[in-house]
């Protein structure tokens, strides 16, 4: 039997994942290897044939048929040590990004698992055309083997750990370098982007720069400045299905008939291909070489032909595959003529589950071959990302192997009704297999616990928190709708004609109240997630099995959206609507507490709230037992515990065959933490703050004759343990390899000085406008060469080409300009630099939830409605500021975007200090001065040259540049000591003070 594992979270999700559990040949263990886990993936064993053993597990976890996925391994070991040596070799935007989206400072960092997905695509682009082209080759290699025409990249990343934003980081990444340099044909700035279903397809205008809820902006994914840049990309969004030809023209079907003589293959009325991508991507313009983004891209594939695809597909399993194959022929045939009409640059791939399924024409569970980069559900629950599924692991059934309900399907299969079966005789109602009436009553148990935690917490449900929610998965029509009646309640037809309503089995899930009448607002629905996502018409079948709820719904549409005509809605907008919101406050779908659902339900459908599942059908595979139990996985809380890890929360799972990590603890979920609202008050405009926004600082020097002045200062001293130059590669079996920074030493010391004085230039030297100011070049490379020799160190290992890697050259650049400085005669002038297109911020853009604890602010002292309290200092000084009569207006910090540059190790970040605080310090309130007040804890790393930036750097800058207002920078060590810190710091008046004090 597997391990009992406490705790399955071991690694930070921030960071690259540095621990693991071992797996051996029963399972998983609790021994914790101290490295990174290996990519790989377990092949299932196919069941077995003979009719006795149809009970047994059919994908067991054993280590014989672990299989190493060694190009994501290889890859990744290569993108490793590029990282390590400080992202050298990339374009000048791109190495931006990379700081930018990796800043330790950042208010909303990113997974580790979302910028190694970039680190991976940008490594291939940018970096190994010149240190591995073995690895292109046998990329386009496999690009003709399985897409030929089209050079597929696959990234493998786990339901929950944020797709979307890697998304959104591609297109940033393609489209800003693209602008930088329209000749490099790398990059491109025309996207389209592929969703398997409307739902997907609708959520995916996050990644359109112009939708108000943009991934840019609120996930922090580019730079302000870059935003609006981000808005000349051309980006369509589109779901597969439109990649079908359409009819054209008004001929009658029995005209068209006749004049194709019956056939379709060659009918003028449908789209030619030409035509159909013109009507799709007619949003591109004339944009050519498109790049493309799949969204869960395991739908995407050529089908190989085969004599013999393995074991024979029967009834369901048959229907399915052939539906499977049928999407994959559109959606692949879709982007081949989209490459023969516009020609296509790359096409990106993310799913959780890039495998191949029974009926594709490969081994079932062979990875993708075109697969880069792997962050696996393991690995997302080992970091915290995702819920824990959790299966039964025993039982009193002693008369299996198994317990009855990890399988349910295995045992009751026989006894499930057949398509097309009749209903129920007057009085009878929905009989279940004895084996699935006890799973379903089991889990409702569970469920109910969990239920009646949140509706005890009014906490919870006064910050909308909406109910936990319970999902079965089904196989086919007719057994959903038996479910959905058991749980739900059925109508039952009198002898006399008349229609009585029968409450359900489970009564927190019945839409029937105890007294007989239907509910206005259903507690459970039923969904064809495979109609709904084509955006086709609801089969007849479907229809009347979900006739009920669908009027139902209407009727609460009509009374929730006076003046809309509900009966313009189609069917399906209605039930999509339901479905796509379940778990959202304030909308249709926010009282569902159960859904009932046909075929494998959305993907991307993102209901945070699903804590328990039950399928009724078959999981052949642990593919298929992922992609279900994926639907449950998404985390509610993202807060950190004092370890800096998140802390596990479950999702119970029945009659799903998934084998993972068993645990101990209460089979219970914690009511959500609620959340608070934090945003700009429109009836406090009049206590807004704007503040610039800084790219950097420069001095205006009062020569143009440079000379510089080295004393012990300007050294620097270079070792192996500022950078790693070798490093030792080594697979688990066959050859290992070295890889090292040798390379670097084929470039002479002149192209190094070169280089430094570059860098010199771009980062220092420009003008009042920007622009560059080549004439000096020459005099930098004449103080750089000096630098070199006269105050450049060198370890053991090291040598002076390692300043070519960026980080080291810029902090080298850094203490040759300060040299340069001291040396120039007179006082040098230091002024901001304040960005280009984005140089004012204000408080007018506050609008966030969180968990964090808060505190409501004064309505005559703040613009934004809360202050977020991340220590208990900052709430006391908070209170202290706001009774200050000297302040006029304040603010928090927190999702404000106000952060003051700094520099350390030649690498740049953000430093974000805690208040903004404008008071009259005796100048009038039309001359307010601005106070940056920092209040600091402990004396954590960098902060001291945080401030040191702040106060010696920004405020004088800022100040200098004069268009900005008057600024000052104050640190309170002491929140008992706020006011006094203040008033000591900006100079206010003596009878300001002692007007306050009395």
């Amino acid at each position: 039997m597997p391990a009992i594992i406490e705790n399955p979270i071991l690694n930070s999700p921030y960071r690259a994942p540095a621990r693991y559990f071992r797996f051996d040949e029963h399972g998983i263990t609790g021994d914790v290897v101290e490295a990174r886990r290996p990519s790989a993936y377990f092949v299932p064993i196919p069941p077995p044939k003979t009719r006795g053993k149809q009970l047994s597990f059919e994908t067991q976890w054993t280590q014989d048929r672990l299989e190493e996925n060694q190009l994501v391994n290889q890859v990744r070991e290569r993108v490793a040590v590029w990282r390590r040596g400080g992202y050298r070799d990339t374009t000048r935007t791109t190495y931006r990004l990379l700081e930018y989206w990796t800043n330790p400072d950042r208010e909303r960092p990113l997974f580790f698992c979302q910028v190694e997905a970039l680190e991976t695509a940008i490594y291939l682009t940018e970096v190994a055309p010149r240190y591995d082209p073995w690895l292109l080759d046998r990329l386009h290699s496999t690009a003709e083997t399985h897409n030929p025409g089209l050079y597929r990249l696959a990234f493998k990343m786990a339901t929950g750990t944020g797709k979307t934003v890697v998304m959104a980081m591609l297109i940033a990444w393609q489209a800003l370098n693209k602008q930088a340099n329209a000749q490099d044909r790398r990059f491109g700035d025309a996207f389209l982007v592929v969703a398997p279903g409307i739902t997907i397809r609708d959520r995916l205008r996050v990644l359109l720069p112009s939708d108000a809820d943009n991934y840019y902006r609120a996930r922090d994914v580019a730079p302000p400045a870059d935003i609006e840049a981000l808005g000349t990309a051309k980006i369509v969004i589109a779901n597969f299905h439109t990649f079908l030809p359409r009819e054209r023209g008004d001929a009658s079907k029995l005209t068209k008939r006749i004049l194709t003589r019956g056939r379709d293959d060659a009918s003028p009325f449908r789209e030619t291909p030409d035509q159909m991508v013109r009507r799709v991507c007619r949003e591109l313009g004339t944009k050519r070489n498109v790049v493309v983004i799949n969204d869960e891209a395991h739908h995407c594939y050529r089908r190989r032909l085969a004599d013999d695809d393995g074991e024979k597909l029967t009834g369901d399993e048959r229907r399915e595959a052939a539906r499977r194959d049928e999407e994959a022929r559109v959606w692949i045939g879709g982007l081949e003529a989209v490459r023969a009409k516009l020609g296509v640059r790359a096409v990106y791939d993310l799913s959780a589950t890039p495998f191949f399924l029974k009926g594709s024409g490969f081994e079932e569970g062979t990875l993708f071959p075109w697969v880069v980069s792997d962050f696996s559900l393991i690995d997302a629950i080992e970091s915290g990302l995702v819920k824990v599924p959790r299966v039964p692991v025993d039982d009193d059934g002693a008369q299996h192997d198994m317990p009855t309900f990890r399988n349910i399907w295995a045992r009751i299969k026989d006894e499930l009704p057949k398509r097309g079966a009749k209903g129920y005789a007057p009085g009878a109602g929905p009989v279940l297999p004895a084996t699935l009436d006890a799973a379903l009553r089991s889990l409702y148990r569970n469920y109910e616990r969990s239920y009646r935690e949140w509706e005890a917490s009014a906490e919870a449900r006064a910050a909308g928190q909406t109910p936990p929610v319970f999902i079965v998965v089904c196989n086919n029509t007719t057994v959903s709708k038996r479910v959905y009646d058991f749980i739900a309640g059925w109508a039952d037809a009198q002898p006399d004609g008349s229609v009585r309503a029968e409450p359900g089995a489970l009564p927190i899930f019945s839409n029937v109240s105890p007294d007989g009448r239907w509910l206005d607002r259903p507690n459970t629905i039923l969904v064809d997630s495979a109609q709904l996502e084509s955006g086709e018409a609801m089969s007849d079948e479907f229809k009347a099995a979900a006739a009920r709820e669908i009027e139902e719904f209407k009727a609460e549409y009509r009374l929730r959206f006076h003046g809309r005509d509900a009966d313009k809605l189609t069917d399906e907008d209605l039930l999509r609507e339901v479905m796509n919101t379940v778990g959202k406050a304030g909308k249709l779908g926010e009282h569902v507490k159960c859904v009932v659902s046909v075929s494998m339900l959305t993907e991307g459908w993102d209901a945070k709230t699903v804590t328990h599942v039950l399928g009724v059908r078959a999981f052949s595979t642990q593919l298929l037992c992922e992609q279900v139990v994926g639907r449950a996985l998404r985390r509610t809380s993202f807060a950190l515990n004092d370890a800096g890890m998140f802390e596990a929360e479950y999702a119970e799972v029945y009659g799903v065959p998934f084998s993972f990590i068993p645990t101990h603890g209460a089979a219970t979920v914690r009511a959500p933490q609620p959340v608070t609202r934090v945003r700009a008050l429109p009836d406090r405009a009049e206590l807004e703050i704007r503040f610039p926004r800084i790219a950097g600082y420069r001095y205006q020097l009062p020569t143009e004759r440079l000379a510089a002045r080295f004393d012990d200062r300007s050294r620097l001293r270079l070792s192996t343990m500022d950078v790693t130059t070798r490093a030792t590669l080594e697979p688990i079996v066959g050859v290992g390899t070295v890889a090292s920074l040798d390379d670097l030493k084929r470039h002479r010391e002149q192209e190094v000085v070169y280089g430094l004085a570059r860098v010199l230039l771009d980062a220092y030297f420009r003008d009042a406008e920007g622009a560059s100011r080549p004439w000096l070049f020459p005099q930098l490379v004449a103080i750089a060469r000096r630098w070199m020799a006269e105050c450049l160190e060198l370890g053991d290992d090291a040598f002076p080409q390692l300043l070519l890697l960026r980080a080291l050259g810029l902090d080298a650049a850094a203490k040759i300009y300060q040299a340069i400085v001291s040396s120039a005669p007179g006082e040098p002038r230091l002024v901001a630099l304040p960005e280009s297109k984005d140089p004012v911020g204000s408080t007018r853009v506050v609008d966030f939830d969180t968990v964090k604890a808060t505190r409501a602010t004064r309505e005559d002292r703040c613009h934004v409605s809360h202050v977020v309290l991340d220590s208990l200092w900052e709430g006391k000084a908070a209170a202290v500021i706001e009774a200050m009569p000297e302040v006029v207006a304040y603010v928090k910090n927190q999702g404000l975007g106000f952060s003051i540059p700094y520099t350390i190790g030649g690498r740049e970040h953000g430093y974000v200090p805690d208040f903004i605080v404008r008071l009259d310090d005796g100048h009038g309130p039309g001359d307010l001065l601005n106070v940056v007040v920092e209040v600091s804890g402990e004396d954590l790393k960098e902060k001291a040259a945080k401030t040191a930036h702040a106060r010696n750097l920004w405020v004088p800058a800022v100040n200098n540049h004069g268009g900005f207002g008057r600024w000052a920078f104050v640190e309170v060590t002491d929140p008992g000591n706020t006011r006094s810190a203040i008033r000591a710091a900006v100079g206010a008046k003596a009878a300001m003070a002692s007007a306050a004090e009395g």
